[in-house]
């Protein structure tokens, strides 16, 4: 990069102005170890130049700062920058820190068209997938404008700000990647939308719990093995869902309406759940569930946890007992995409702004038609069909890729906790 060309030193565009022209501007790069005070006391030093700040940037890790500003250079001859230069060293010295100052001409380049977030799971993430990914972004024709780390546990998350490439074509450059090198990776769209108010849409078996519902209802029945039969041959194309679903529940008649509670009390959800949950409703975001299972069971989770939507199959029962039936609208594959719009149209959030997440071949609708389909340790055609895939049993690493941070989410439990104190 020629020194004419003074390098991105944020993710802010070209802005017209004291140097939106190609006037002469001053990178100033502050290093070394951090303390309070370092930021007012460079800008105080520049001051007295009455220079105008165009772009700044600060970041710290594990203790050392790294603060950059670009500024338009001083009026006069070339003895006051030379004073500038001067005085800008002197400061850092005293503070032992480091300086350095280039000279350049104009703005930060205009930032490519095209413009993604990136962000990359691993656990742990290792240096090969970082360097593999970085070079796939590189490889697509995009540049990386800012990395920074989202949450260190239960999984490694950073993310990658992206301009220069599309989003399409990035996330399906990146989706191979990330299948070779075992990491998660999910490129969405920037924008305000990414922090607007959204709708999260999933499925329960295998994601929102870690149980299959039906299973535990047959085990109460005693038919476990008839169940997981009709289950195998539904996998193998023999069966579709709805001849699946009546062919299992028929299994279940006779079956004494006591057994719901037991059943709601097997339930285990997925670790994660109740965070994730509790984190997007903090942050005004409606959640919702959809199930190829039964109401018996969803309507006690919609209470317990707080969700805004629930819909499932609903076991028949008469005079206390089981009739092995299902009644109403059977919410099948299509039944769950069908049931996000009309969540979407509902809560008043455009379908493009909705996330579902899933782990099951009849979750791949609704996973294509939400603006943001997440496969949850799901099976290979569902990960290879769904926008990202989450391969840890961790449910709420799905905040960050909506950009919610591990220090947001602890904040957010800190202010419940001293609210409710």
């Amino acid at each position: 990069m020629s020194a004419s060309q003074t390098p991105p030193v944020s993710g802010v565009p070209a802005v017209s102005g004291p140097a939106g022209d190609d006037s002469p501007t001053l990178l100033v790069k502050i290093f070394g170890k951090d303390r309070p005070g370092i930021t007012a006391g460079l800008f105080d030093t520049l001051a007295a130049w009455s220079v105008d700040v165009i772009d700044i940037e600060q970041v710290v890790t594990r203790g050392r700062i790294v603060l950059c500003a670009l500024i338009t250079a001083p009026g006069g001859n070339g003895a006051t920058e030379g004073e500038l230069r001067a005085t800008v060293h002197s400061w850092a010295e005293s503070l032992h820190l480091q300086a350095e100052i280039i000279s350049g001409r104009g703005d930060n380049r205009p930032r490519g068209t095209g413009r993604s977030h990136v962000t990359v799971l691993g656990h742990p993430l290792t240096a090969e997938s970082t360097a593999a990914i970085a070079a796939r972004i590189t490889g697509t024709g995009g540049n990386i404008d800012r990395i920074f780390r989202l949450a260190k546990y239960p999984v490694t998350a950073v993310e990658f700000a992206v301009s220069g490439a599309e989003t399409a074509v990035l996330r399906t450059a990146l989706a191979t990647e990330a299948a070779r090198l075992g990491v998660d990776v999910a490129v969405v769209s920037s924008g305000l939308q990414r922090r607007a108010q959204r709708l999260v849409v999933m499925d329960v078996d295998s994601t929102l719990i870690q149980d299959e519902v039906i299973e535990l209802f047959a085990a109460h029945a005693g038919c476990e093995a008839e169940v997981a039969e009709v289950t195998a041959q539904a996998m193998r194309g023999e069966l579709d869902f709805a001849q699946s679903l009546h062919a299992r529940v028929a299994l279940l008649a006779g079956l004494d309406e006591s057994v719901v509670d037991k059943v709601r009390a097997e339930v285990r959800l997925t670790p994660g759940a109740r965070t994730l949950i509790r984190t997007l409703k903090r942050l005004g975001y409606q959640v919702g569930v959809v199930s190829g299972g039964f109401t018996q069971v969803t309507d006690d989770l919609q209470e317990r946890l707080g969700l805004d939507f629930a819909s499932a199959n609903t076991l028949e029962v008469v005079d206390g007992k089981l009739t092995g039936r299902v009644t109403g609208e059977i919410v099948d594959r299509a039944g769950k995409a069908r049931l996000l719009r009309r969540f979407a149209a509902e809560a008043k959030v455009p379908l493009d702004q909705t996330v579902a997440v899933g782990d099951g071949a009849n979750d791949l609708d609704m996973l294509n038609a939400a603006g943001l389909g997440v496969a949850f340790n799901a099976k290979p055609v569902v990960r290879e069909a769904a926008h990202t895939a989450v391969n840890v049993p961790f449910l709420d690493t799905v905040l960050y890729l909506l950009g919610i941070t591990r220090e947001e989410v602890e904040a957010a439990d800190t202010h419940e906790a001293d609210t409710h104190g």
